[in-house]
């Protein structure tokens, strides 16, 4: 799910971000996994998905770039791996790959077609949902309007791949998959926690980049959140998050 250039905390990953895998059921549905298949949970995080296709009978293995979170899978008796998804080092193996919130981490977009291509038994379907075009435009701009104001070195580019469809079909495409089918979900999400807490969960590496200290990550969230509220603070107080999904399914001939 998460790029080693990243830091995450499975602890904070539970508290906040439990949306992720809980909206991510659909995937898992969509996938339909069957008991006896081989399938690679791509960017398994903390495992919680992959329990969910363990529990239809498949043999699952989950790869992530994150030591820390492939630690919380392994925690749960999973088949879990440290693995950048841009480099996946499978031949033929798998009856289906799944991928939940993960692909919009991996910045080599190419690189994970083709090692999923090459991942995958003739015939394998590739299902999964990632961040689409647009997903948290609020979110993200009101962090970088913070951190600008402050004099922060800020990043050039947010380091994830958010695509449209059409760009995601090419990459997949010229991969060698097909049957790709990918469309943009606007999907408002609750964020429990608020803000600011999604900030440091999702944004710790963002923040590293820009230089931001320990002692000002608390004032530079909150200052962010209170920029995003207009737009995302609902009248009663909860907070709906702007993430737009793109969702999608392909096969190798």
């Amino acid at each position: 799910m998460l790029n080693p250039t990243s830091r995450w905390s499975p602890t904070d990953y539970a508290k906040n971000a439990a949306f992720v895998p809980e909206l991510g059921r659909a995937v898992v549905e969509l996938l339909a996994p069957k008991a006896g298949e081989r399938i690679l949970d791509l960017g398994c995080g903390d495992g919680v998905l992959t329990e969910a296709l363990v529990a239809a009978g498949a043999e699952v293995v989950g790869v992530d770039a994150s030591p820390e979170m492939v630690a919380a899978a392994k925690a749960r008796g999973l088949d879990a791996r440290v693995m950048d998804g841009q480099a996946l080092d499978f031949d033929g193996e798998f009856d289906a790959i799944f991928s939940n919130a993960a692909l919009h981490w991996m910045l080599d977009p190419g690189a994970v077609a083709r090692g999923a291509f090459r991942a995958l038994k003739p015939g394998g379907r590739f299902v999964g949902e990632q961040g689409g075009a647009g997903n948290i435009a609020q979110l993200r701009g009101a962090l970088r309007e913070v951190l600008t104001a402050r004099g922060y070195p800020v990043p050039a580019e947010d380091p994830q791949w958010y695509a449209n469809p059409e760009e995601f079909t090419r990459v997949y495409d010229a991969a060698g998959f097909g049957d790709i089918e990918a469309w943009l979900i606007d999907r408002p999400t609750p964020l429990p926690a608020g803000a600011a807490a999604w900030y440091k969960t999702f944004r710790a590496g963002f923040l590293d980049s820009a230089k931001v200290p320990e002692a000002e990550i608390e004032s530079v969230t909150a200052e962010a959140e209170s920029r995003a509220a207009p737009a995302l603070k609902q009248p009663d107080g909860r907070w709906i998050a702007d993430y737009v999904r793109l969702r999608f399914t392909m096969r190798k001939p």
